[in-house]
């Protein structure tokens, strides 16, 4: 493992997420400097007091300072509250910023790197370490240089003073014992609040990561990122409110001290009128020692906040440093308009491996599929059927031959493009946390109660929703756990259904359905694919009904990744007779038009 990255690197790095935020630290750090010169000239005023007032026993000579000092002390408090809460507000406002770039970045990576990453540390790192980050580039610069700035005055001032002043102590625990009795239960609550929005933050991230291949493949990474940004604002609130009524409780409590002292040293003056006590400068000197010993632990807690800040940029740097495996085409070559019957589909001598794999997935694979045509691809475990779909989703680029959409290459069109003209119905159907009709329309965020419904009916899904308790607006668990597996089928289904894609892309759709459940599936298969380019990958011979033809592969050994290299016959434009065959179930019908199977399916 490399060493962890110096403070230079660290500022270098995360100062452009810091940038608009240098007006507010600045600003923190000097309302916090002048709360500590107040506090320093509030000392002074007390040492006036003490030499003009206390020691001679002369009440008039009391009331100047005094009220100097309260005045001070009044500055001192809205300074240190307007400096705790620009400074918090700073560096909250750095945290979203930061968290947000980092998770926009993780979705635009390859599902192959989620694969190799844990799921809890990558939601650690968008959490833990990027508050760590932030204790040192925001918060904690205004903290060191406030605390440095605090122990200078201090301990200069105790060692203009000498030994030869006198010590006054006072007791004041109850008066700061209902202080912080008023305060605890608002405190609590923010903190409550803010532990929530933290939670739902988690969940936000860990969804949009957990369900990357199906944000991806609908195109919506821009929405998750909007759930993000809408949970930490909520965050951000709640922390705010807990920072605002921390950052007013320490100069309330000063307020309350400094108008106890004055109460204390009044009193004072007529005890010393009446020859009954003695004061000196310890008293003073004993405040600026007092003072001086919260920055200097101030600085021993930033400078362990410094080894965890380092420890944590590295994390955040190596997630910011990965590449996603393919990348988004800079021209603006467009797809041809989009003919009814969908959109024709070419592997052209296509060869791929997974990165890290010890063998390719596919090797010299040709297919070409034509607008309204339904092919499924059928073959053993590990033979490359997958990879096919990941590769026409441009999960990933081929490293040899092309993919073609309606004779365009992918990597030449936008990806959003490429990902809007598929509907794809992955081998676990996602269902995400939330209600019936949010998991239907996800792929489609504008689509009315009406056409929700309406995708529901052609899925064969109505009849089981309304039957939930709160029908389309039941909300479902984690993963869909309130829903069988055919049920979450047909979910996916109407998902793909709404999206009204003209490339349908369905892998293994009945795998582990009983007979039922399998047919429940199969009947709005066959209504959503009349109209679409449809590639099926299955094991299951019952879906070869479907099929206006038949591709099977033959893998010849898997790999470390779980696929095998794969080639074509060709009755299928490929060679490589003893690796696929092609199974030509009815005659080629010419694009546009309907074929009797199609027509017995309506």
């Amino acid at each position: 493992m490399s060493a962890a990255p110096g403070i230079r690197e660290v500022f270098a790095r995360f100062r452009p997420f810091l940038r608009p935020e240098r007006g507010g630290l600045l600003v923190a750090a000097v309302l916090l400097v002048i709360s500590a010169l107040a506090d320093t000239a509030g000392i002074w005023m007390f040492m006036l007091i003490t030499d003009d007032a206390l020691a001679t026993g002369r009440l008039a000579e009391f009331w100047a300072p005094g009220l100097s000092w309260l005045a001070i002390a009044a500055v001192g408090a809205a300074a240190s509250f307007g400096g705790s809460y620009f400074s918090a507000r700073a560096a909250e406002r750095f945290l979203v910023r930061l968290r947000a770039h980092v998770f926009a970045h993780l979705q635009r990576l390859s599902p192959d790197f989620f694969a190799r990453s844990k799921l809890g540390d990558l939601v650690s790192r968008l959490s833990g370490d990027v508050e760590a980050v932030e204790r040192l580039v925001a918060s904690g610069m205004v903290e060191t240089v406030t605390a440095m700035f605090s122990v200078v005055l201090y301990a200069g001032a105790a060692l203009y003073l000498r030994w030869d002043l006198a010590l006054l102590s006072f007791a004041l625990a109850p008066v700061f014992w209902l202080v912080a009795r008023s305060f605890a239960n608002r405190i609590r609550s923010a903190s409550r609040d803010e532990r929530a929005g933290n939670g739902e933050l988690s969940t936000v991230v860990e969804e949009g990561l957990g369900h990357i291949e199906l944000v991806q493949a609908a195109n919506q990474q821009p929405r998750k990122s909007a759930e993000l940004h809408a949970a930490s604002m909520r965050w951000f609130r709640a922390k705010i409110t807990e920072a605002r009524l921390s950052a007013l409780y320490p100069p309330l409590v000063t307020m309350v001290e400094t108008g106890c002292v004055l109460l204390v040293i009044g009193v004072g003056v007529w005890e010393i009128s009446a020859q009954r006590i003695s004061i000196g400068g310890l008293m003073a000197f004993a405040a600026y020692i007092g003072y001086l010993y919260p920055p200097l632990q101030d600085l021993g807690r930033i400078t362990m906040a410094v080894t965890a800040a380092r420890a944590g940029s590295e994390r955040l740097i190596e997630l910011m440093d990965a590449q996603p495996a393919v990348a988004d085409a800079p021209s603006g070559v467009s797809l041809p308009p989009r003919r009814p019957a969908g959109r024709a589909i070419e592997f052209d001598r296509v060869g791929f491996g997974y990165p890290g794999a010890g063998r390719a997935a596919l090797r010299d694979f040709r297919l070409h599929v034509r607008p309204g045509e339904f092919v499924l691809v059928t073959g053993p475990s590990g033979a490359g059927k997958s990879t096919l779909a990941r590769l026409l989703l441009r999960f990933y680029d081929p490293g040899a031959g092309r993919v073609l959409l309606d004779g365009v290459e992918l990597p030449r069109l936008p990806l959003h493009e490429v990902r809007d003209q598929i509907a794809y119905v992955p081998q676990e159907a996602d269902v995400l946390h939330g209600t019936v009709a949010d998991n239907i329309a996800f792929a489609a965020p504008g689509a009315s109660r009406a056409d929700v419904v309406a995708a529901a009916q052609e899925a064969d899904a109505d009849e089981f929703v309304r039957a939930l308790p709160d029908g389309y607006d039941t909300v479902l668990g984690e993963r869909g756990a309130l829903l069988s597996g055919g049920q979450r089928r047909r979910i996916a289904i109407a998902r793909a259904v709404l999206r009204r894609a003209p490339v349908l892309v369905l892998d293994e759709p009945t795998n582990g359905l009983d007979q039922e459940s399998k047919r429940n599936v199969l009947a709005p298969l066959r209504r959503l694919a009349r109209t679409r380019t449809t590639l099926l990958i299955s094991h299951d011979p019952d879906l070869a009904e479907l099929a206006d033809r038949i591709v099977r592969l033959r893998g010849q050994g898997t790999n470390a990744a779980g696929n095998a290299p794969v080639q074509q016959e060709p009755t299928a434009s490929a060679a490589g007779p003893d690796d696929t065959s092609t199974v030509r179930l009815r005659p080629p019908w010419p694009a546009g038009l309907t074929d009797p199977l199609h027509a017995r399916h309506r």
